[in-house]
């Protein structure tokens, strides 16, 4: 009965491939039939897709703090097309971009291939196991039930794009083309033929640039050309930009000195869990961009290629990270027991398909290693970075190194492997490791985001010191807890100290999980580049409780003048500026003038509701008093999708007064209404322990806010949102699809 039903299911969604001639990369990801743990309810969705962020929050759940208390489990899809004879003798693979994991993948019965590794792309050759006018089926089956395998939130299922691969007998191999600079005004372009024997044949293309336009984060200049061999052709997008470094003269990019305000990342998207589209991987690149960022380390794992895609158009260098540990465990099922016969594959799979972003200047082959104090690592650091190199001369090779206890020197010969040294947390001991290793070039790989101003000073003042990359940049679910602030009374500890249900995400990023910037991240950008003053109020301490802070978190602090029952009594007011000086007003009257130090003045002033205003110099900053909230404001990224099935647009949901201030202390309970040629598939606020589902049609607002996601349907038309809650004024918005 069971393989009955799933035969009549598939023939239901039979793609139109059958319809149209043979184009070189086709987008597989529509009409897919899915279940879980191998029922027999299947439903159709679309790519990419987690199954974890559609279920709900459990303080059972196997991944546990790790995994945000979301399920995992074992899954299952299948896809069924026809292909027309034009398809007849052609070769034909399917491309994998990520699957979370151990992904199994079947073609009319026969296995065809997979990979264990949930974030390495992989290719599948599928051509002999395909019919030509008759129905195919692929199935794809995936296991993350071993748990727990990762140390934060992975998602699971087919989470990143999957394309059809059509060529002749003889075809580029995708991952074999290369572009290197010999000197700026010459590139040359070599790749592989794959020859239907099985043999390859190199082929090289050199081009001269007269006056070329050079890559930078502050210019991201690209080129694009086409690559082309025994009748096949790949479109190629490269940047040109030199990267230089040394102890003596730091980084140099195109031959100037440059420091890196860094973040590090996870690879989920929010309330939109690990689901890597498009428009969300370039909006986490864009977000990190408006907070000043210039560098990012994809920490611990490669990232999409839509993500590299967007920090090679928006300009962002990056850390491309394979793993986040080697041969020994940190937790039972992870990368320890994949790594004998993996890391050759995935390390290749990472920097031959990455390395032509210009936007790439390191490669890291790790984080933190359990086993760095036995010297067998040395010999897996050697053997790494010299792939790394061979496959990609032109970058250098990092790790992140740590140290819980006073062992630091110890770590010297694992360090010699590298060529710029990753400290996590230990950029302390830079000066005295320069004078023991002169040569060292260092960058803090992961920093504590209370210490922003003591690492931006260290970091500037050392050349050998290439720059520092906080932990993190944008909050994420999973590791729940870190970052967090508590009140005497909740449940206590650090995130390490789990469990600590409901805490499901992360707290320690610049920005929040609906993408608003933190005052940190103002105060982060303002020691890195140009950025316009800021104030902020520190919540009191006994305004809701007495307040316990964690590691990675600092106070909590947000642009806020509405703090009803603590009228009379002290408040810390923070103003960030460059001035040397600051005044404070309170409803027009003068309260005080405070030198600023390490950038920030500092006020503490009686609570009047009313308005604040900051005088930096010739700069005035303003913050009112909201009122009730009345009214639902709704503002979108953008007013218009491609109506190609995969566009999204993120719409921030706003509780304001009747003049328009966010009321920072509403937290209706919102209902979204999405019509016309879309679909709601994210809905969610800030809160870390708010464990209403994130694909429900109803959340409460945090702090007077939420976010939306909309996904366009593939059709022309408008799509209509509303968002109403009891008591307030509905809001509402439309979007357009075209094609």
């Amino acid at each position: 009965m069971k393989k009955a039903i799933t035969l009549f299911v598939n023939a239901l969604f039979v793609s139109l491939l059958s319809q149209a001639a043979p184009e070189r990369k086709q987008l597989f990801d529509f009409d897919w039939m899915f279940a879980l743990n191998d029922t027999v309810s299947w439903r159709q969705v679309d790519l990419p897709h987690d199954w974890s962020i559609e279920g709900t929050f459990d303080r059972n759940a196997p991944a546990g703090n790790d995994g945000g208390y979301l399920p995992t489990g074992k899954g299952y899809y299948r896809k069924t097309f026809t292909l027309s004879e034009e398809y007849q003798g052609k070769t034909l693979r399917l491309y994998f971009e990520g699957v979370y994991m151990n992904a199994e993948v079947y073609v009319n019965g026969h296995r065809a291939g997979g990979h264990p590794y949930g974030y390495s792309s992989f290719f599948v050759n599928i051509t002999p196991y395909i019919y030509i006018k008759k129905p195919n089926t692929i199935e794809v089956r995936v296991d993350n039930s071993q748990q727990k395998n990762c140390r934060w939130y992975t998602g699971s299922g087919i989470y990143r794009h999957v394309w059809l691969l059509t060529t002749g007998k003889n075809y580029i191999d995708e991952w074999s083309v290369r572009v290197s600079t010999p000197n700026k005004h010459t590139v040359v372009m070599e790749a592989e033929v794959v020859m239907e024997d099985g043999t390859r044949k190199t082929v090289s293309q050199k081009r001269q640039i007269a006056q070329p336009h050079l890559w930078s984060p502050d210019d991201p200049y690209l080129y694009h050309t086409t690559i082309a061999a025994e009748g096949d052709r790949l479109p190629l997008t490269y940047g040109i930009r030199t990267i230089e470094y040394s102890a003596l003269d730091g980084l140099l990019l195109n031959g100037r000195p440059i420091k890196l305000n860094g973040g590090c990342i996870h690879h989920d998207n929010g309330i939109l869990g690990a689901a890597a589209f498009d428009a969300a991987e370039y909006r986490k690149v864009q977000l990190m961009k408006e907070a000043g960022f210039n560098a990012v380390r994809t920490s611990h794992n490669p990232p999409s290629e839509a993500f590299l895609r967007a920090c090679d158009e928006l300009g962002l260098l990056v850390i491309d990270e394979a793993f986040d540990g080697w041969r020994e465990k940190k937790n039972d099922y992870d990368y320890h027991l994949l790594i004998d016969q993996w890391w050759q594959e995935d390390l290749k799979a990472m920097v031959m398909r990455d390395r032509n972003h210009p936007s790439i200047f390191c490669w890291s082959i790790g984080n933190e290693v359990i086993e760095r104090k036995k010297i067998e690592v040395v010999k897996t650091a050697r053997q790494m970075a010299s792939l790394c190199r061979q496959l990609d001369p032109t970058r250098p090779v990092t790790s992140a190194l740590a140290a819980w206890d006073s062992d630091w020197d110890i770590y010297d010969p694992l360090a010699a492997e590298h060529d710029i040294v990753g400290y996590n947390y230990m950029i302390h001991k830079a000066e005295s490791d320069h004078e023991r290793v002169p040569e060292r070039v260092m960058m803090q790989t992961e920093s504590y985001p209370r210490d922003a101003w003591k690492n931006s000073q260290i970091v500037t003042s050392h050349k050998y010191i290439i720059g520092d990359f906080v932990w993190t940049a944008i909050d994420y679910i999973g590791e729940s807890g870190i970052g967090r602030w508590y009140y005497e009374g909740d449940v206590a500890g650090e995130h390490y100290e789990r469990p600590l249900y409901p805490w499901h995400a992360a707290y320690c990023g610049d920005i929040d999980l609906t993408g608003q910037r933190k005052p940190i991240s103002h105060y982060r950008a303002m020691l890195w580049k140009d950025e316009p003053s800021y104030m902020a109020v520190r919540e009191p301490d006994g305004y809701v409780g007495t307040i316990k802070e964690t590691l990675w978190g600092t106070w909590p602090t947000f642009e806020s003048w509405n703090w009803p029952g603590w009228e009379g009594k002290n408040i810390d007011v923070e103003v960030y500026t460059y001035k040397p000086s600051v005044k404070l007003y309170l409803n027009d009257q003068f309260v005080g003038e405070q030198p600023t130090k390490e950038l920030k003045a500092t006020f503490s002033i009686p609570y009047t509701p009313g308005t604040l205003r900051a005088e930096c110099g010739d700069e005035t900053i303003l913050m009112s008093t909201a009122g009730d909230a009345t009214q639902i404001r709704l503002t979108t990224d953008k007013k218009e999708l491609v109506a190609d099935g995969q566009d999204l647009a993120f719409i921030t949901v706003e509780l304001t007064d009747a003049n328009g201030r966010v009321n920072p202390t509403a937290n209706h309970q919102l209902t979204a209404t999405v019509k016309g040629a879309g679909r709601l598939i994210a809905f969610g606020n800030a809160d870390i322990k708010d464990t209403d589902g994130y694909t429900n049609n109803a959340h409460k607002a945090w702090k007077g806010r939420a976010l939306l996601v909309v996904r366009n349907n593939g059709k022309s038309g408008s799509i209509n949102v509303n968002v109403s809650a009891a008591g307030l004024k509905n809001g509402a918005a439309q979007l357009k699809c075209v094609r």
